[in-house]
């Protein structure tokens, strides 16, 4: 499973259909403020919110563990765009294809943080 050098050749190549390549049609992301977002159109439109930023992104992989149809996976991140940089440690869930490959079904970006941490992550995202 190469995921997370994926997501981060994709974000600063600003490769979108490399980063959707990654995601199951049914695939659900986690957004900062709690809710969620579902189907690739949907996951689309918020890796094209971060694309526009022009930032560039640093991942370090903590684990990937695979459980029979399932896997677990978790990396710690940071885009930085202009002077302003973020970061979280994520959650991610994916399930193999029949070509041997895996894609996401639970994206989480945000998991490592605090509600009072996301909500500042939340707020300096609006502005």
């Amino acid at each position: 499973m190469s995921f997370h050098p994926s997501v981060e050749a994709g974000v600063n190549n600003q490769d979108l259909d490399g980063l959707m390549a990654l995601y199951a049609p049914d695939a659900t992301m986690v957004l900062p403020d709690g809710s969620t977002v579902t189907g690739t159109e949907a996951i689309r439109q918020q890796w094209a919110a971060v694309l526009s930023e022009k930032g560039q992104m640093t991942l370090r992989s903590r684990y990937a563990i695979e459980a029979g149809e399932l896997a677990i996976l978790s990396n710690e991140w940071t885009f930085t765009a202009g002077q302003q940089a973020m970061g979280a440690t994520t959650a991610e869930v994916a399930r193999p294809q029949p070509d041997g490959g895996w894609l996401f079904v639970i994206d989480h970006a945000y998991a490592g943080l605090e509600s009072d941490e996301l909500a500042a992550l939340a707020a300096a995202m609006e502005s």
